[in-house]
């Protein structure tokens, strides 16, 4: 019984190996359609998958305004840490004191692209970008300040 399961074990990984083979091999010969990218040659026509996650961003518009209202959701639903959002307190016109965001602090380094911070986000505040170039010589270069300096949240969001 063990030798009888040791050679199905051996032709099975056989078969496997054929499959992988045959579909390298289809690859190889059919010249018309290219599926590898000359990758720093074709960095103006690089087309990445839509689905591609590369870092979190905060979008802001032209008036330096941006979606985040401080809520700390993200950084609860981050798995390792790599978000931290510090946060104060505005005084609105009324005279009521209102939560706000001082520094939303994201570590690169840390981060797995998960993208569990952009599903959790209630106000759409952060996105995944396309970059992926992230090499740097000084780890403290991938500590990165999301919010402008100066920017506040946009007339509107809760």
């Amino acid at each position: 019984m063990f030798v009888t399961q040791y050679i199905k074990d051996v032709f099975g990984a056989i078969k496997s190996l054929g499959i992988g083979m045959r579909r390298t091999l289809w690859y190889f010969v059919r010249p018309k359609e290219i599926i590898t990218q000359q990758y720093p040659d074709n960095k103006d026509t690089l087309v990445l998958a839509e689905r591609f996650r590369g870092e979190v961003v905060m979008p802001h518009d032209e008036n330096n305004e941006h979606a985040c209202t401080g809520c700390t959701a993200c950084e609860l639903a981050c798995p390792n840490g790599s978000i931290k959002i510090v946060t104060k307190f505005d005084i609105t016109p009324e005279g009521k004191r209102k939560k706000a965001i001082d520094q939303f602090v994201y570590r690169l380094d840390m981060c797995t692209m998960c993208n569990m911070c952009v599903v959790a986000c209630p106000s759409d505040a952060i996105i995944m970008a396309n970059d992926f170039e992230h090499s740097v010589y000084d780890r403290t270069r991938l500590t990165k300040i999301l919010n402008k300096p100066g920017s506040k949240v946009r007339d509107g969001i809760e």
